[in-house]
């Protein structure tokens, strides 16, 4: 326990340092929220259930109890490494979110209810892998917005894509463009925008995800053809200062369903 507390205070240092640092030589990105997106691989059967339990009953409340959220818990319909859930943890804190874990082992009631998960032995073990991730939010959307469906638990699909990008400079490019009139395409097209976020610590760097919803996988087609097709979206992309080269080397394209116990 020691060991694991130690190595998880030295990963949570390190990153709010980094965070730290970028604050100080941009104060305007204290107003934007923080991402801890984590991913839980799983084999089919018992863990998913296991896990599925464990996000409801146990670890978000106890992070709403902590003041984060919304938080979304989602399942991957369409991609690969199935299955898998992922979790979204938003904070205005850094400091917060890197610590979470912590705290959870000071929260006698989160640990009565993760048990099950907690405990699990290693014959039965309850995940594979957490692969977690550390992003900060766009200046242009510097918070999570959940489709207005979340609000009476209704239908609703979100897309998770991740654009990985060959240099820095191409990557910076990149997020340029969504603040030069992306967010406004998609609104255009139909598709609600949840977050954007800037990657600080996590794999395939430099790299940012960004996530858009829609009420069902048969309009997916429809809202991106009117994406693609809109005349001020051809020519922001046309523009030498983003079309010189592919600024996008790599997409991973997730297609993915709320959980039952998902804030968003």
């Amino acid at each position: 326990m020691q060991r694991r507390q130690f190595l998880a205070a030295s990963l949570a240092t390190s990153a709010l340092a980094l965070v730290r640092d970028a604050q100080a030589q941009n104060p305007a990105s204290s107003g934007r929220e923080f991402y801890q997106l984590r991913q839980y691989k799983m084999e089919n059967g018992p863990q998913t259930r296991l896990t599925g339990s464990y996000f409801s009953e146990a670890l978000i409340p106890a992070l709403t109890k902590m003041g984060f959220g919304p938080i979304g818990a989602f399942s991957i319909n369409l991609g690969p490494e199935t299955p898998a859930y992922y979790l979204l943890i938003p904070s205005n804190s850094v400091e917060k979110l890197v610590t979470a874990d912590l705290h959870l082992n000071e929260d006698a009631d989160f640990q009565k209810a993760a048990q099950p998960w907690w405990e699990a032995p290693a014959t039965a073990n309850a995940f594979l892998r957490v692969e977690n991730a550390l992003y900060i939010a766009f200046e242009g959307w510097p918070k999570v917005t959940p489709p207005e469906a979340t609000a009476t638990k209704g239908k609703r699909i979100f897309q998770m894509r991740t654009y990985e990008s060959p240099s820095y400079r191409d990557h910076v490019r990149k997020v340029e463009m969504f603040h030069k009139g992306e967010f406004d395409f998609f609104k255009a097209a139909g598709l609600h925008s949840v977050f954007y976020g800037d990657m600080l610590v996590g794999p395939r760097m430099p790299c940012l995800t960004y996530m858009p919803s829609m009420d069902s996988l048969d309009q997916l087609d429809t809202k991106w053809a009117a994406f693609s097709n809109n005349p001020d979206w051809k020519k922001l992309s046309a523009d030498p200062r983003y079309g010189f080269e592919p600024t996008v080397s790599n997409i991973t394209n997730l297609i993915l369903n709320p959980l039952g116990s998902s804030q968003i």
